[in-house]
Parts: structure tokens; sequence; C-alpha cells
């Protein structure tokens, strides 16, 4: 029972010396705190809340996109169509303007089923694009 005792001190001693050896190197191995706080750089200026929010509605062939701008900025928005049928012309919305607090209602439609639709954003001063780009 004594060499039990002995064996159980001596692996709990060793066990305590190379935790303290671990934790010295862990110590030793941290980088000492600078003496001057680093400069950061300055914030980029963040960007700025845009677009109206837009839900889309699909009934039958019909597409109607429902727009509600919350930003102090005029959004134009465009509804584009895609048709199911390789025949079906897609379409693409004449640009409408919401402002501030504003809402806005706007129409598309294929012949026969739809695939898809979408709605995209610009700011009102900016030149619109001719080439519209998929996107929400």
């Amino acid at each position: 029972m004594r060499a039990i005792r002995h064996g159980l001190g001596a692996f709990v001693s060793v066990a305590v010396l190379l935790t303290g050896i671990a934790v010295a190197a862990e110590v030793r191995a941290a980088p000492a705190p600078a003496e001057e706080l680093p400069v950061t750089a300055p914030a980029a200026e963040e960007p700025e809340n845009f677009g109206a929010s837009c839900r889309t509605v699909v009934q039958g062939s019909t597409v109607t996109a429902h727009c509600q701008n919350p930003y102090p900025r005029t959004d134009r928005i465009r509804l584009h169509v895609e048709c199911e049928r390789w025949w079906d012309v897609d379409s693409d919305s004449a640009p409408v303007e919401v402002g501030p607090a504003d809402y806005g209602t706007i129409t598309g439609r294929c012949w026969k089923e739809v695939r898809s639709a979408w709605i995209t954003h610009q700011p009102a001063d900016q030149a619109p694009d001719p080439t519209p780009v998929r996107g929400s």
C-alpha cells in the first residue's frame, strides 16, 4: 500500500511539473504588450442603405412587383420577366422611380407560363443602365 502511495505521489508530482513547464513555455511565447496603441486606419465609409423592398407575385402568366422604398434616396426599379416557352418573348419594364417613403407597382407578362421574374435597382441620380443585370 505504501508503494502505491509513493507511486501515485510521484505520478502527481511529474504531472504538475510537466503542466508548469507547458504553461511557462506558453507565457514565454506570448508577445509582450505594445507600449503604444496601434494606429488604426480610419473607418471606411459604410455603404448607404439603398434599394426599395420588393415582393413579386406570379398569377398565371402575369407578374406583379410591389415595391416600397424606406430609404431617403430615390430608387429606379425595373421588372424583368423570363418566359418558360422558347417562342415566348422575355420582357424588361421601363424604369420606374420610387421616391423616399413611396410605393410603386410594376406588372409584366408572358403569353404562357412564367419561368422567373426579378427586380433590378439603380439610384435615380445615375444614368439608366441599358443592359439589365439579373439580381435583386
